[in-house]
């Protein structure tokens, strides 16, 4: 059993939802990026998503973007991300991380020296956001080999083809999409999330995560009735740029709005 499963079985087992924060590394210092991994694990992040800073962001809204544009000012690489997390494994073996990012730095280094400088380091899942299932056949044999997860994304738009081809594909838990566009887009209808996780489900027994457009407690505590995990990101990366002049004061005001969600999201 992988370290993604092994986390939503724990949690299953106390009835909560996992709360995913994310941000992209190397933003908006190098030096920053493991230390707010294991605050954010403190604060009750139950799985960590590591951003791998990309020229083109084309699923990231203006908040994520300037926070790859932060981070490339740095040249950070995905050796680097890899070995941020290296880093953070030598302290915590235990919380779940994984890559989201894009194919091409991962075609640069070649699938397989990928999986395997990324299953040796402690990377547990992939989010690949730019290639679908049919044509990853290579790419998902180098992952599995080594251990990691591939999780794929699912839209507001993805009929019930579509989703049973990438639960199948998928491994560790399927990110649902919440709404339409890119991240940091305003409106969550809480409803029509609930009903397409419900149609996920019919498709998978993956657990089933929730991301874009969550944005403060209210609305995490509401996913957190309908799925599997909450995944929040622009709200912290947004943080983050907010305090890039001030690292010292990141962390304490990213574990506030995890914690600030966590509580709200085991109320229910």
């Amino acid at each position: 059993m992988s370290r993604i499963s092994q986390r939503f079985e724990q949690l299953k087992a106390r009835n909560k939802t996992a709360l995913i924060p994310f941000i992209t590394a190397g933003d908006p210092d190098p030096d920053v990026t493991v230390p707010l991994m294991h605050a954010m694990a403190a604060a009750g992040g139950s799985i960590i998503e590591l951003g791998v800073p990309f020229s083109d962001p084309m699923a990231d809204g203006p908040v994520i973007q300037r926070a790859n544009e932060r981070a490339l000012k740095h040249n950070i690489s995905l050796r680097d991300v890899i070995g941020m997390v290296r880093r953070f494994r030598e302290q915590d073996r235990d919380t779940p991380v994984v890559l989201m990012g894009y194919l091409n730095p991962i075609e640069a280094l070649g699938y397989e020296q990928f999986a395997k400088l990324a299953g040796e380091a402690g990377v547990d899942g992939v989010i690949t956001v730019d290639i679908p299932p049919e044509e990853a056949d290579e790419y998902l044999a180098a992952l599995q080999a080594h251990g990691i997860d591939p999780i794929f994304l699912l839209a507001p738009t993805s009929g019930e083809q579509r989703i049973k081809r990438i639960c199948d594909a998928a491994s560790g838990f399927v990110y649902y999409v919440s709404v339409k566009g890119t991240t940091g887009a305003a409106s969550l209808a809480i409803g029509e999330v609930a009903s397409k996780v419900f149609h996920i489900r019919k498709s998978t027994r993956l657990p089933v995560g929730v991301g874009f457009g969550i944005k403060d407690p209210e609305s995490a505590q509401a996913v957190a009735q309908v799925a599997d995990a909450v995944i929040v990101g622009s709200v912290l990366v947004n943080q983050i740029e907010s305090l890039a002049g001030q690292p010292d004061d990141i962390a304490p005001a990213l574990s506030n709005t995890i914690s600030q969600m966590r509580i709200a999201m085991d109320l229910i």
